[in-house]
């Protein structure tokens, strides 16, 4: 999400397969435009939808572009010219949608999303409560994924190389969200898992319960 002429088509360029018209000119998107992010094999779906101006929501398709915001898992905002200004217009034109950034539930009729802030110039903008980080920084991929809440992990069959790609399931899940994830007869017939990875106390993999919290990059055999 940007205002007009933030960059969003080159940002989401830059971060997927997308080739979108790219052009100085304001409001050259028009409709939503799609791309793919591959973080680490994990597919990401991003969505660049039109430039938000003054009353956005009360323009022919704003209700249908914020409606798209508003199933987003994340948020991610692009400030160029006058990063102060924009951010304000974008956060007050959500908030007329019901959409609150990087806040706690309080109502269930609004929706809360986590948000990251992309700068398209170089200056040194920070903005409390949210992560910053220049659209030309190497790690724009690792502070997106980290603001998701995700975590991905390897599956391996016994006696094999582990498999790929790798999936993401929820910080905190469990050797049982995993087994669920895959096939809801793994945990039927669960005997136990050796995982290797940051969650093993041995270096060559540790046998564990169905209650083991994974960490990111664990590789599981599930027996």
């Amino acid at each position: 999400i940007g205002v007009a002429n933030s960059g969003k088509s080159t940002l989401l360029k830059k971060l997927t397969n997308a080739k979108p018209l790219i052009s100085e000119y304001p409001y050259t998107t028009k409709l939503p435009t799609v791309g793919i992010m591959d973080y680490n094999g994990i597919n990401l779906q991003i969505v660049e939808i039109p430039a938000i101006f003054n009353n956005f929501i009360e323009s022919d398709k704003g209700p249908l572009f914020l409606g798209i915001a508003r199933q987003a898992d994340l948020i991610i905002i692009l400030l160029r010219n006058n990063p102060e200004k924009e951010l304000n217009t974008i956060i007050n034109e959500l908030e007329k949608a019901n959409i609150k950034l990087n806040e706690k539930r309080k109502d269930d009729f609004i929706s809360y999303l986590k948000t990251v802030i992309v700068i398209n110039k170089n200056i040194d903008f920070k903005k409390d409560n949210f992560d910053v980080v220049n659209i030309n920084d190497k790690k724009l991929k690792d502070v997106i994924w980290k603001n998701l809440g995700l975590i991905y992990v390897f599956t391996k069959s016994p006696g094999k190389k582990k498999d790929w790609p790798p999936l993401a399931l929820n910080k905190n899940s469990t050797i049982k969200d995993l087994a669920i994830h895959i096939h809801k007869d793994f945990l039927k017939k669960f005997k136990y898992a050796k995982v290797c990875g940051k969650s093993s106390k041995f270096e060559k993999g540790q046998i564990v319960g169905s209650n083991h919290i994974l960490e990111e990059g664990d590789t599981i055999e599930i027996h």
